[in-house]
């Protein structure tokens, strides 16, 4: 293996890392339109970690409603009946704010996934979390949902970002 040796830091610019299918962006934070200001101090500091991965529609979807489930803190019954409504969606729902989300709708939904299963209980027990986490609202007709925009759209790319603070270490004397 040849050994190699770099006359300046390589680390001191944004690095670009192919891994195999996808591709991870580190870049520190502070440049261009990439900042993190602390509110209080006026501090900009920090470093982002993006990772992009280009994937089928099918995994864009699972991929999708696993990171939202992540940040919103839903559960099983949550994750599903957002695959549910993504579903719902992009077959019959594109450019309207509410869609419908009921015994038919799942019906559907469960003949287009064979093999997965999901009850009428827990997609209801879902569209709860769903509501909790202000993704849907219920609408005046029942099994209507208005939708958020901001969580689901007819777009083919989303960036999701977690950002890690470490916490002051409490000093006691």
């Amino acid at each position: 293996m040849e050994e190699v040796r770099y006359e300046s830091n390589p680390f001191l610019e944004n690095m670009i890392i192919p891994l195999g299918r996808k591709t991870v962006k580190l870049s520190p934070l502070g440049r261009d339109d990439n900042v993190l200001v602390n509110q209080l101090t006026g501090e900009v500091c920090g470093t982002h970690v993006a990772t992009y991965k280009k994937v089928d529609a099918q995994c864009f979807v699972k991929l999708f409603t696993e990171n939202i489930g992540l940040a919103f803190n839903l559960k099983s019954a949550g994750i599903k009946a957002l695959t549910v409504l993504v579903f719902t969606v992009q077959k019959s729902a594109m450019n309207k704010d509410t869609v419908n989300l009921d015994s038919y709708t799942l019906k559907e939904f469960l003949k287009f996934n064979d093999g997965m299963k999901l009850s009428m209980t827990t997609f209801r027990r879902g569209l709860v979390e769903l509501e909790e986490a202000k993704i849907i609202a219920k609408a005046l007709r029942k099994g209507h949902f208005f939708i958020n925009p901001n969580f689901v759209f007819n777009g083919d790319r989303i960036a999701f970002s977690t950002i890690l603070e470490k916490e002051n270490a409490m000093l006691s004397n």
